[in-house]
């Protein structure tokens, strides 16, 4: 049974590192570690996971925050399912977690980004009631620092 729950903090977070990673291979624990520590601080960041009994099988981060075209949202952030727990509902048990928190938080809309590619996601995404309302337009100044 696939049970979802916040993570609390930092620490907690970190523990999860190697779900993180099949999303950013790369991501080291003391890269992760620095940037928790600028996301953190104003509680407006924040993640839930899915265990399969104690092992984590997924994690989604979110945002909440206020913008003048759409008021108060919630952004899903960095969604994960670790590879062979993909179609088993987990997925589905985060986004539904989340979507009850925008609600409970009295968002407007929860949104998200995805690359393009990233075909999998995208029929999920609109399975989830998600779809496209623009382009999300970017300007990289420093490739170093884009996963």
């Amino acid at each position: 049974m696939i049970t979802i729950r916040e993570l609390k903090g930092k620490e907690e977070m970190l523990a999860q590192l190697e779900v993180m990673q099949e999303l950013y291979p790369s991501l080291s624990i003391e890269t992760y570690a620095n940037l928790l520590d600028g996301m953190l601080p104003n509680n407006e960041y924040g993640q839930v996971a899915a265990f399969q009994d104690e092992q984590c099988v997924g994690i989604a981060g979110f945002w909440i925050g206020t913008k003048i075209w759409c008021g108060k949202y919630l952004e899903v952030d960095n969604s994960v399912v670790c590879e062979k727990f993909r179609s088993q509902g987990a997925g589905k048990l985060l986004f539904d977690y989340l979507a009850n928190k925008a609600e409970k938080e009295q968002c407007n809309i929860m949104t998200l980004d995805s690359y393009t590619s990233n075909f999998k996601a995208h029929k999920f995404f609109y399975n989830e009631g998600f779809g496209p309302k623009g382009f999300h337009f970017i300007r990289i100044l420093d490739e170093n620092g884009v996963r």
